[in-house]
Parts: structure tokens; C-alpha cells; sequence
């Protein structure tokens, strides 16, 4: 079967979630209708590694009714909605690999059965799907038009391939739309923070302190949403100007080994590794919960966690706590991986439905002008980016002004 999904019977509760997302993603319906019109995708091959989530399902139906075949893997073990990747093979015709739990073996495997198909757009999230490419596949890089990447952390990554000259075809970077960063980097990942932290753990925030690492647009956000439930927030940074905003917001700014004196939740969001490290655990209060919304389970040292617990206990499932020698205890959630997508449902449809809408468009300017594009990672085009926030402001009611040839000429001018 071109499929691996865990029960193709759970396909009925799967698509009713997917429509109940649709509801919230009017920018990604109107490409919809569109491409349903003019099929700007006939044919093509896209392979897509992404969370395989609701909102994810109704990009996979816009690229469907482009025209496009479309292959899913995930992009992390533990983000798959499995009845939404059920209903994804039977009433979408999308051919889907993920399955929740599935260990890394699997996962690769998965990886590996989207590389068979064959495809000619890339749609990335963390460039788990376009580093297999490049190490594993090289012969096929001359047949792929191009790609896309969602993350910070998939970004940086491919970003380093074509400083070394390594890249196999040209990427749009969707990460850094101003539609995406400020909107689903920002609100999103703070609000589906601490929903996975409370569905995880059922404990009440206000009162608490909770120390944010990184406060890029996903760190900023979820301090904000922090601060409104009543948490007091420490913020860890290694970017000056960064660690001045947190400081001019009112949070407290300190090095992670300090905060951990004070942390009663950690959240990291820097795409970096070891950013909870041995000296934030030899001062972690007992009992302390931390968790990670970056994209890779890298950000949290387990493996020091995991040589110095004396043991190891699943209170529930995703929330593991461990006892270190002189009695303290550190809950871990989510294994280190992604809490919003692991305990939670990841972002809210509203926002990914700019960023989607993004990863649409940008596939289809990749099909027409692939032959314009060098084998670099481009910003997601200015058009685009505006058409995006144009059209949500319409679905959202909103109307704006616009400028005046009057206004235009004396903002083009310095002779006035």
C-alpha cells in the first residue's frame, strides 16, 4: 500500500477534525478554490515532511486540488494526529507515512519512502527530508525544481549548505515571511506552549515562575502569553539587543544557571543544542518542569539527564521524571521534543493559515520561475507575503487606507 498509517479506520474522525480547522483557515480555502480552478501544480511531485496535523492536512488538500501528488512523512515522532493522516489517505488521496510513536528507525524509513516517489517540490520542515537528499540521494537532485522550509531550525540548516556551496536547489525560506514569524512564530507557539504544558501536567501557572530560553519571535511570544496567566518570567539570552527588549518589557534577564535557581517551568525556543545543560541542572529547583518548543529534541541535555538520574519514572505518558542523587527531581516532558505538538494540537488554525498559505504560493512560484532561481535560500517574494496579509485582513472584515498619488509622490521625494 503507498501508505503507513497506524488505523485507515480512523479516517471519519480524522476528516471531521480537518473541516473543523478549515473553518479557521479562510486565506488557505480561498488558494483552494483557486487551484482548484486552474491546476497550477498538474503533475508535479511534491514530497512533504511536516507535523501531520489538521492545519498541515489542509495545505496537503490545496496542493491536491493544484493538481499535485502529493507524498506525507512526518517530520517528528511524536507530532502525527493519526486520524487526520487516516483521512488524509482516504478522502484526499494524499499517500501519508506517519504514525504517532513511530521510533527513529521508522522515521527514517518514512523519510526514505517520500525519496521513492521521486518528488520535484520539497516541502521541509527542519530539513529532515532535504538533508536525506543531499547525503543519501544526491543523483536525484537534478530533478527537483525546489523547495520550501518552515523552521528556524531547517532554515539555518540550509542556509549553511549554500554558504558551503552544497545546496541542490533553490529553497524558499517560509520561516521568515513576515505572515509566518510574526503571526505563527509569535502568537501561535505561545499560546500552544502552555496549552501542551497544562494538558501535560494539569498544574495552575499563575504564580509560578517560568524561565523562557530564547527571545527571538517565539520566546517573545510565549513570555507575553506567560505574563498574562500570571507566571513571573525570567528570560536567558545570548543576543544583547534581544536580552535588552526582554529586559525593557519588564522580565527578568539572567544566565540559565542562575534561573535555574528560580524555575518552577523551562522553556526552551533557540534551535541550538545543550541550551539546558549541566550547570542550569546542578542548580534546577526539585521538581522543576521543563520542556522544549524548539524543533529538534536537542535544546534539553538528556543524555546528561540520563547518566546522572538514579531513575527514571513515565508519571504519565509524555511526562517523565527523574530523581538525580541528592533527591532533587526534574520533569521532562514530551521526551525533549516539541511540548505544543507532542501534549498538545500545535498551533491554531488561524495562524497557520498565513503560513500555509505561503508554502502554497511559494510552491507555485517555484514551478513557474524555477528556471530564474539559483541554488540558494530565497525570502518568500514581497507579493506573495503582502497578497497573504491582504487577503486575511478581507476575511478577517478589516479594511485599511491606501495611499494618495499625492501621498505616494511626496514619500518618493526629497524636494518638496
Amino acid at each position: 500500500m503507498p501508505y503507513d498509517i497506524k488505523d485507515i479506520a480512523l479516517a471519519d474522525a480524522g476528516q471531521a477534525r480537518i473541516l473543523w480547522a478549515d473553518r479557521d483557515m479562510p486565506v488557505l480555502a480561498r488558494i483552494r478554490e483557486r487551484f482548484e480552478r486552474e491546476k497550477p501544480l498538474q503533475d508535479v511531485r511534491i514530497g512533504a515532511c511536516m507535523h501531520v496535523t489538521t492545519e498541515t492536512a489542509n495545505l496537503m488538500r490545496v496542493l491536491v486540488a493544484g493538481g499535485a501528488k502529493v507524498t506525507l512523512c512526518a517530520s517528528n515522532p511524536l507530532s502525527t494526529q493519526d486520524d487526520t493522516a487516516a483521512s488524509l489517505v482516504r478522502d484526499y488521496g494524499v499517500d501519508v507515512y506517519a504514525i504517532t510513536g513511530e521510533d527513529m528507525n521508522t522515521y527514517a524509513r518514512h523519510i526514505e519512502a517520500v525519496i521513492a516517489t521521486k518528488p520535484q517540490i520539497i516541502m521541509d520542515d527542519g530539513a529532515d527530508l532535504d538533508t536525506a537528499l543531499h547525503t543519501r540521494h544526491a543523483d536525484m537532485l537534478p530533478g527537483i525544481i525546489g523547495g520550501t522550509e518552515e523552521t528556524t531550525t531547517g532554515v539555518v540548516r540550509l542556509a549553511a549548505m549554500a554558504a558551503d556551496g552544497a545546496l541542490g536547489y533553490p529553497v524558499f525560506n517560509i520561516n521568515d515571511a513576515n505572515t509566518k514569524h510574526f503571526f505563527d512564530n509569535h502568537y501561535g507557539t505561545g499560546q500552544s506552549t502552555l496549552d501542551g504544558i497544562v494538558r501535560a501536567t494539569n498544574r495552575l501557572l499563575a504564580g509560578r515562575t517560568i524561565v523562557v530560553s530564547g527571545y527571538g519571535h517565539c520566546g517573545s511570544g510565549l513570555a507575553l502569553r506567560a505574563k498574562g496567566m500570571g507566571m513571573d518570567v525570567i528570560v536567558c539570552e545570548v543576543d544583547p539587543l534581544k536580552a535588552l527588549e526582554a529586559h525593557m518589557e519588564g522580565y527578568r534577564v539572567m544566565p540559565a544557571a542562575e534561573a535555574a535557581r528560580y524555575a518552577d517551568v523551562w522553556v526552551t525556543v533557540t534551535g541550538n543544542c545543550k541550551v539546558v545543560d549541566a550547570p542550569a541542572f546542578e542548580n534546577m529547583k526539585d521538581g522543576a518542569i521543563i520542556c522544549n518548543s524548539g524543533h529538534f529534541d536537542s535544546e534539553i541535555n538528556l543524555v546528561w539527564l540520563e547518566e546522572n538520574a538514579v531513575s527514571k519514572v513515565e508519571l504519565k505518558p509524555l511526562v517523565e521524571e527523574y530523581t538525580l542523587a541528592d533527591g532533587r527531581t526534574i520533569v521532562v516532558l514530551a521526551q525533549g521534543r516539541l511540548v505544543n505538538l507532542a501534549c498538545a494540537e500545535g498551533h491554531p488554525a488561524s495562524v497557520m493559515d498565513m503560513s500555509f498559505a505561503n508554502q502554497a504560493l511559494a510552491a507555485e512560484y517555484l514551478y513557474q520561475h524555477a528556471s530564474e532561481l539559483e541554488h540558494q535560500v530565497y525570502d518568500v517574494p514581497a507579493e506573495i507575503d503582502d497578497g497573504v496579509a491582504r487577503v486575511k485582513l478581507e476575511t478577517l472584515g478589516v479594511s485599511i487606507d491606501t495611499l494618495t498619488d499625492e501621498q505616494i509622490a511626496y514619500m518618493n521625494s526629497w524636494n518638496f
